[in-house]
């Protein structure tokens, strides 16, 4: 076969495509009415992540799971947004790895608003400025973000979502020559501790809010650099000096979506909780005996400091399955019993 012959089949396969794209979309805008006429969410996380399990469990390739990942996402926020424009807030400017992750959950369709900081984020979702807020919960290497945790207790908010994204760290300047100030987020220092000490132990480190805001103060010190994602040099006008200078390759960050719901069961989701106990012999270890009871595994624990009075905690936990699950509800009441405080933060899919 002739490669014009090749190229001409392509073109009807790209018809096709195109024909059957706008046939979901016309189906999508049914669906949007019967939303709006229920008041229901626009996005709907537990049905999106169905969606992309059974796609990526019928492809048959030559395309990789992430190859369906990366179209179809894009697929379900250009219809997405076909009933109104969603806001999504996040931790700015434009370029951190949080802008990144939720460019990741919801493509590049919506309304993109940076927050100064996570405590902004949780604020503008609460005064419905945005639908949607991003922010980081924890990383791989450095642990939890403990701003985030303590946020929790305070807000309304619910977590309907999680990204999982892999953390590539490269250095940025303008030139790699008489550098004396390294910017970045202090978690970005830690990921890259060994590189640096090894490459740049006399350096000055420049402590930033977020990287993006690093590659700011670069753009102004001809003498500085900074360490964050590649994708900052395009944004910013940089040039990259050296890349995967992070010192473990396994680097993943973990992010919430918060919104003023949930999402419902989609048979593969996570709960989290928040809750803090009496005062007495055991009482940790009996609140956590009621989740093996039931058959429920803990995939995360972590403590913080109640501020309200010396060695008083809450913890913050993880498990699988959803609230709804009859299990679930067993584990909840018998930690009423147990607890002083007892606060679902929400349900929603994990993330594979």
């Amino acid at each position: 076969m002739q490669l014009k012959d090749l190229r001409k089949k392509i073109d009807i396969i790209d018809k096709k495509i195109l024909s059957l794209l706008n046939q979901r979309a016309e189906e999508v805008i049914r669906v949007n009415k019967l939303k709006k006429r229920d008041n229901l969410e626009i996005f709907s996380s537990e049905r999106e992540s169905l969606i992309l399990d059974r796609l990526k469990k019928t492809n048959k390739g030559p395309l990789l799971s992430e190859d369906i990942d990366l179209i179809f996402k894009e697929v379900l926020s250009v219809c997405r947004s076909l009933r109104k424009g969603l806001r999504i807030v996040y931790l700015g400017p434009e370029g951190t790895f949080t802008h990144l992750a939720a460019i990741r959950k919801f493509g590049k369709k919506p309304q993109y608003i940076p927050a100064e900081s996570i405590n902004e984020i949780f604020e503008k979702v609460e005064r419905e400025e945005a639908e949607y807020g991003v922010v980081p919960i924890e990383n791989s290497i450095e642990g939890v973000v403990n701003y985030t945790l303590d946020m929790f207790l305070a807000s309304n908010l619910k977590i309907c979502s999680e990204i999982s994204m892999n953390i590539s760290h490269s250095l940025l300047g303008t030139s790699s020559k008489s550098l004396k100030r390294i910017y970045s987020n202090p978690q970005v220092f830690a990921q890259c501790r060994k590189w640096i000490g090894r490459n740049m132990p006399n350096i000055d480190l420049v402590a930033t809010a977020s990287t993006a805001k690093a590659a700011l103060a670069v753009k102004k010190d001809s003498q500085g650099a900074c360490i964050g994602n590649k994708i900052l040099a395009n944004i910013y006008g940089l040039r990259v000096i050296a890349s995967s200078i992070e010192d473990f390759s396994s680097n993943i960050t973990r992010f919430l979506v918060i919104a003023r719901n949930d999402s419902s069961a989609s048979g593969r989701d996570k709960t989290s909780i928040l809750f803090s106990i009496k005062d007495k012999v055991g009482a940790l270890h009996d609140s956590l005996a009621a989740f093996k009871r039931c058959g429920i595994n803990l995939t995360k624990i972590e403590s913080r400091p109640s501020k309200k009075k010396a060695w008083d905690y809450y913890f913050f936990v993880d498990f699988q399955g959803h609230r709804s699950l009859p299990a679930v509800q067993k584990v909840l009441k018998s930690l009423e019993k147990r607890c002083t405080f007892v606060k679902i933060l929400g349900s929603y899919p994990r993330e594979s």
